[in-house]
């Protein structure tokens, strides 16, 4: 079983690299609604999902700050 530091570790990991990867996708959204390509759905859903991925960044970030600010007060 791991440990309460293993866990927090693997929580922080994967809380930057959800974090990265939504930072990926909102450029991408960005650029598609940029060029006009929207595939097969309209400008107004790629905003939406600009929006809603924007909206789960914002989240992810705010999960992160709680996950380094629960590190400090442990140490």
């Amino acid at each position: 079983m791991q440990d309460i530091y293993e866990i927090n570790e693997c929580a922080r990991n994967k809380s930057f690299a959800k974090i990265t990867m939504l930072q990926i996708e909102i450029d991408n959204l960005r650029e598609d609604i940029k060029a006009n390509n929207t595939g097969a759905i309209t400008i107004d859903e790629m905003y939406k999902l600009l929006n809603g991925t924007i909206k789960e960044y914002q989240i992810w970030c705010h999960i992160a700050k709680l996950i380094e600010t629960n590190d400090r007060t442990r140490n």
